[in-house]
């Protein structure tokens, strides 16, 4: 009978203290493997979100609050910023681009975000199946929005009102999917995109009698960078109406805006896309702005001068990513701490079970002893007897852990992060090392107790 053959025999013959030792060491592992895939996920995530956005604009209020809302998709917006206003910090040379994004509707607990075309760009999005949205109703989705509820292009969906799922559903609003978004790993695969005036539509705001998005006739002025290609190409120029001076304060006058234009076609795209618009209507609103600096010098003074200067408020990702991870470290260090010690009381049950019954098993280790068996043999099947119980309870705690990640994927919003449940990360064997290396050092002692075994004495004592 071999080392393996008799540890498994000596195991199966006190069941009780094994599985309390193993229970306990598959809840530390089990704690130790949930901590980190959460946070690996939550820091890759966050990472991808906001790695093209330097600065969000949004409503006064808490800056990590607009950060999670407009970013993340895990929060309620602090308020709504006027069209106007957000439009007139593009005259900024040092912002390269801003992208607008309005919120206010879900479809079953995934957002709909309205925006425009240069939103794409920003997080470098592709379309999989489909095209991009045209008119008004069009609707791109994500991956994730796609697969998690079976939805197909030509397929008719509504939203509700509100950012959560459950509420008031717009029957008479209908979206049509015409796009399916290629998996990039961003909150976006849980999103749905759509144009700015759909959903100013659906909740019955004004911004132009001559653009009826919801209908199928053609448009006298584009509201999305794809439709600007053909003027730019063609050497057209959007005319503002400079001929109402009460917009004087968004955009002074035609020329001007003309010559930004000009100046940075790029950057600009956004003013080219609804500065006709802003200029019939100043009481038009978003929820935020994106925004992409042209400088690193920009880092210093776009903030404190919108945060000074205007009734909006500039937050940035990293400062706030940062502030948000420093808040979780506290809760996390201390699951961590939590989990070691549970993994040292399973060392410390392996040493009493294996310490205890080794007074019962002397007797039974002399005779083997007065069978030829080695004392080295004695010392490696304790070794081993302790390693094979928090290997078993080590491979168990794994198991739970992902169990438990996609458990928690399960209850989080529609548009939060994927949490990869089911993905195996290098750092758990290091989880599984560590977990084995307890419960060998636990064995240790029983195992040099064996090894000192006198056959003479227990035999005489018999």
């Amino acid at each position: 009978m071999n080392t393996l053959q008799l540890v498994w025999k000596n195991i199966s013959q006190q069941w009780a203290s094994t599985v309390l030792s193993i229970l306990l060491t598959a809840f530390g592992v089990a704690i130790l493997t949930s901590l980190y895939i959460t946070s690996d996920s939550f820091e890759k995530q966050m990472d991808n979100n906001s790695k093209q956005v330097d600065l969000v604009v949004g409503a006064k209020g808490s800056p990590l609050q607009l950060i999670l809302s407009t970013l993340y998709h895990v929060d309620n917006p602090t308020g709504n910023i006027k069209l106007s206003e957000a439009l007139s910090l593009q005259e900024n040379p040092f912002i390269e681009l801003a992208v607008p994004i309005s919120l206010g509707d879900n479809f079953k607990g995934h957002r709909i975000i309205g925006t425009d075309t240069s939103f794409m760009g920003l997080y470098d999005l592709e379309i999989a199946a489909g095209e991009l949205w045209g008119t008004g109703f069009e609707v791109v989705i994500g991956s994730e929005t796609a697969r998690k509820n079976g939805l197909q292009l030509g397929d008719h969906i509504h939203g509700a009102h509100g950012l959560s799922e459950g509420a008031h559903v717009h029957e008479d609003h209908p979206f049509t999917i015409v796009g399916i978004l290629e998996p990039s790993g961003t909150v976006v695969d849980n999103l749905l995109l759509t144009n700015l005036e759909s959903v100013w539509d659906i909740h019955g705001i004004h911004h132009d009698d001559d653009h009826d998005h919801g209908h199928d006739h053609d448009h006298d002025h584009p509201h999305d960078m794809g439709q600007l290609h053909e003027h730019e190409s063609t050497d057209q120029h959007v005319h503002l109406h400079g001929d109402h001076p009460e917009n004087h304060d968004s955009v002074t006058d035609q020329e001007q805006v003309e010559e930004l234009v000009a100046e940075r076609p790029v950057a600009d795209v956004f003013i080219k896309n609804i500065a006709d618009d802003i200029v019939r209507d100043t009481s038009l609103e978003i929820t935020a702005l994106l925004v992409t600096f042209s400088s690193p010098a920009a880092i210093g003074t776009i903030p404190r001068l919108i945060n000074q200067s205007t009734n909006m408020q500039a937050a940035s990702p990293a400062l706030e990513t940062a502030r948000l991870f420093s808040l979780m470290g506290v809760g996390i260090d201390s699951l961590e701490i939590l989990a070691y010690i549970i993994m040292i009381i399973a060392g410390l049950s392996v040493f009493i079970s294996l310490y205890n019954a080794l007074k019962d098993r002397k007797y039974d280790l002399a005779i083997m002893r007065t069978l030829g068996a080695s004392k080295f043999k004695l010392f490696t099947m304790l070794i081993v007897e302790g390693l094979v119980i928090t290997l078993i309870g080590g491979f168990i705690g794994l198991l739970l852990g992902h169990i438990g990640v996609y458990l928690i994927g399960q209850q989080t919003s529609q548009s939060t992060a994927i949490l990869p449940a089911f993905k195996f990360y290098g750092k758990e064997w290091l989880i599984l090392l560590i977990a084995c290396l307890i419960g060998m050092v636990s064995a240790l002692i029983p195992a040099i107790k064996a090894y000192r075994t006198s056959i003479s004495t227990i035999l005489g004592n018999k």
